[in-house]
């Protein structure tokens, strides 16, 4: 009797996955759980692990497919794995033809992510199954021409041609295209602006830095200062933390702070539930980990979707002002940004400090302008005096 693969069930937040990657052809063996095919959906790329060992019988569902849940992919003859000691062929002496080796390929995440990288499939050696190329290829491609002897010529440099390419908007970008066109239309978006003397943060992180990761096994970063600091001023802000649903708004007794991520994919905002009750240690361990799995593509649709809050670190890429697009349905989110050092007034005195200049766009629907500059110093307060957020003052 053939099993069938099915797509998994998909949250009411998205409505179909598209097919990119089969790792088994039809008539490969496959053991239960090992991995068949990625879905991409508008969120993450999820993996379809076979359900009994096999033969994959058919593929009904090929590359580019888009599919909803329970649509059925393909289907399994049931059998024992494959042993391969007794598929080997006998050893002969006979010369034999070296069979023409097929010609490198990509699924379309691959080839969105060769054209970011201003590659080609010949540019790139595949070590995937029948030449397939996979993105550690890319990866691998990228570290031998950084490493390469200096004077080599940088590939694919084509200066003064008017060459033009067109590739498919990958699901997560046109999500990203949809969800920020709709909330330009959709919201009276307004941004204030502040900074904030960083100097007490850097000494504190200075003074604790080796201890706190040899207790915690992980680095103290800026971000759990701010995620700490915005919990705080929430609680004293709660429109700050409220949504707007029709003519309703919708107040949360809780804090999921989204913390905006940047992968070869675009961008995602996977929430941290509950901030507000988890340690500095515990915050930097599980912006770690978003971290490292969203490089992957491992993050869970659970954990992309919600939020009531989020914040975007643009200073880790050299931004040194810029105004943020609150992630909807959230009615603000909060911009870091270049910490740099600048002539500041200090009681009276000139004198040089770390300054970081902060940014927070908000729906003028729901907040008020009072509010959010209010909402904004108090971060401000909380990071120039971090001793307040241990307090909760």
């Amino acid at each position: 009797m053939n099993i069938a693969v099915t797509t998994p069930n998909l949250p009411e937040s998205v409505a179909d996955a598209t097919v990119v990657t089969w790792h088994k052809q039809a008539g490969e063996h496959v053991i239960e759980d090992e991995n068949l095919v990625d879905l991409e959906t508008d969120k993450v790329v999820l993996e379809v692990p076979a359900p009994q060992t096999g033969v994959l019988k058919e593929i009904l569902q090929p590359e580019g497919s888009v599919v909803t849940a329970n649509t059925p992919l393909a289907t399994i003859l049931p059998g024992k794995a494959l042993d391969i000691k007794k598929s080997k062929p006998a050893k002969t002496t006979e010369p034999t033809t070296k069979p023409e080796a097929l010609p490198p390929h990509a699924s379309p995440s691959v080839r969105q992510q060769l054209h970011a990288k201003d590659l080609s499939e010949e540019d790139v050696i595949p070590t995937g199954e029948k030449g397939r190329i996979r993105k550690q290829d890319i990866d691998h491609s990228i570290q031998q021409t950084r490493s390469a002897p200096a004077g080599m010529p940088a590939p694919k440099l084509q200066a003064g041609e008017r060459e033009e390419r067109r590739v498919p908007m990958s699901r997560l970008r046109a999500r990203i295209a949809e969800r920020l066109q709709q909330v330009q239309q959709s919201a009276a978006i307004l941004t204030t602006f502040n900074e904030v003397d960083m100097q007490a943060v850097m000494t504190m992180r200075q003074q604790y830095r080796e201890q706190f990761e040899k207790i915690h096994s992980a680095k103290l970063g800026f971000m759990s200062f701010f995620i700490r600091a915005t919990c705080e001023a929430l609680k004293k802000f709660p429109e700050i933390n409220a949504s707007i649903d029709g003519a309703d708004i919708v107040y949360h007794g809780y804090f999921d702070i989204g913390v905006a991520v940047s992968t070869e994919r675009g961008l995602v905002v996977p929430a941290i539930l509950n901030a507000d009750q988890l340690s500095m240690a515990d915050i930097e361990k599980q912006i770690i980990d978003f971290g490292r799995r969203a490089a992957t593509g491992k993050l869970t649709i659970e954990e992309l979707t919600g939020g009531t809050f989020t914040i975007s670190n643009g200073g880790v890429f050299g931004s040194l002002l810029s105004t943020p697009i609150i992630n909807p349905p959230q009615s603000a989110i909060l911009g870091m940004h270049k910490i740099e050092k600048r002539p500041v007034v200090v009681n009276d005195e000139i004198v040089v400090r770390p300054m970081m200049y902060l940014a927070l766009s908000y729906d003028h629907r729901l907040i008020d302008g009072q509010q959010a500059v209010e909402f904004l110093v108090a971060i401000k307060n909380y990071i120039e005096d971090p001793a307040q957020i241990l307090l909760s003052l």
